[in-house]
């Protein structure tokens, strides 16, 4: 009875849990594939999983923070969904590549052609973004989800640090740090990289000439224990036997 009691409140316990820990997964989430560091280029999945036993989700719209306007905004293509991107007006003008932009993607929307996210399934959506603002540590994109029953879920509550998570938060993009991405200066990176690999090239080799001597030594050596251990194996041998001898 003890045994049946502890494993229905197990059961109830564990039940329990799930049922809590549901919110903290089931929602509209964005990640890096790699980093994301500010200054630099990512691409990013927003990853949408379907919270509906009867419905499928049929429409994803992400828009993208006004606050921190983006210059690049490119959206992978995913099968079975059409990929429409929104533009506007910013309000102040931003620079890329030495050019001032005044308007720049704001709303990306994915519409299913066929069934869409059914019941069970997530699907991931990517997109390519940059260059990432460099005065802030995190983007917020709010999203809105739509099912085939019609039915809106809107991902737009922005989490605050030390609350909460609320019911509905929006997606949220940690950036990391500009100095640890190498991405202001990849050029430079990258015949410093060529450099060092050509150095250890040049160490390799020489290390491989002056360890010819020390090979050899080190192989008769190796050859000389070896005789020595096998004679004493031998030795062990005969004494083992004479005294098996003596014995009978």
């Amino acid at each position: 009875m003890k045994a049946s009691r502890i494993a229905a409140a197990g059961t109830v316990a564990g039940a329990t849990v799930l049922v809590l820990s549901a919110p903290a997964f089931a929602h509209v989430s964005v990640q890096p594939e790699g980093e994301a560091a500010q200054g630099g280029y990512a691409v990013v999945d927003f990853k949408v999983p379907n919270e509906r036993d009867n419905a499928s989700t049929t429409k994803l719209e992400v828009t993208l923070p006004t606050d921190h306007p983006l210059a690049s905004v490119m959206p992978q293509p995913v099968q079975g969904w059409e990929i429409k991107t929104t533009r506007s007006t910013l309000d102040k003008p931003i620079e890329s590549h030495g050019e001032k932009l005044t308007e720049t993607v704001t709303k990306v929307t994915w519409t299913a052609t066929g069934d869409g996210i059914e019941p069970g399934y997530f699907q991931k959506f990517p997109v390519s973004l940059g260059a990432l603002p460099e005065d802030t540590d995190q983007l917020v994109f709010k999203a809105v989800q739509t099912y085939s029953n019609k039915e809106v879920v809107r991902w737009i509550e922005v989490p605050q640090e030390g609350q909460e998570e609320p019911d509905t938060p929006a997606p949220v993009l940690e950036l990391a740090a500009a100095d640890g991405s190498g991405t202001h200066d990849a050029a430079a990176s990258s015949g410093s990289e060529a450099d060092d690999t050509e150095a250890a090239a040049r160490t390799t080799e020489a290390a491989g000439d002056d360890s010819g001597g020390s090979t050899d030594t080190t192989a008769r050596v190796l050859g000389i224990v070896g005789i020595v251990v096998g004679a004493a194996g031998v030795a062990y041998g005969v004494l083992a036997g004479r005294r098996r001898g003596s014995t009978a």
